[in-house]
């Protein structure tokens, strides 16, 4: 199991519902039966994606005479939002480099090429020198 709490959170969220379990409790406490009552499995399996996210740190189970709610401690979320934002932070700002260098690129193109409204004086002269050769031979025997 891992040791460090960031890994231990993306490691709780990997499951696709504990991460549908942690998004109901962005809504408020609620209780095992109430968050086991959309899912097509036991009150148990639940439970138990309740333990490995309480293990996480990001749930706690309380006491309320009867009930047992279950709550969600969002702090828990924010060494995650943390290194998520370090890394998009990075990749905007390649992506910024790399919008750059094409634009650079573009615009050094446009004043490079030439102009392209028709065929060139060489594409011109070469065609009309073919016209007025005449057949070619292949070197089978046979005329083009």
């Amino acid at each position: 199991m891992p040791t460090d709490q960031l890994s231990r959170t993306f490691s709780a969220l990997a499951d696709p519902t504990r991460r549908d379990l942690v998004a109901r409790l962005t809504l408020g406490d609620a209780t095992l039966t109430e968050l086991a009552a959309p899912y097509a499995m036991s009150l148990q399996a639940v439970s138990k994606h309740l333990a490995v996210l309480e293990r996480a740190g990001l749930v706690s189970r309380g006491k309320d005479a009867q009930r047992r709610p279950v709550h969600l401690q969002a702090s828990v979320l924010e060494p995650v939002t943390d290194w998520l934002e370090t890394y998009r932070r990075r990749a905007e700002e390649r992506y910024q480099r790399l919008d750059q260098v094409l634009a650079d690129m573009d615009s050094a193109s446009e004043t490079r090429l030439p102009d392209r409204s028709g065929p060139s004086q060489s594409r011109r002269t070469d065609t009309a020198r073919r016209s007025q050769a005449g057949p070619r031979q292949t070197p089978q025997g046979g005329t083009r």
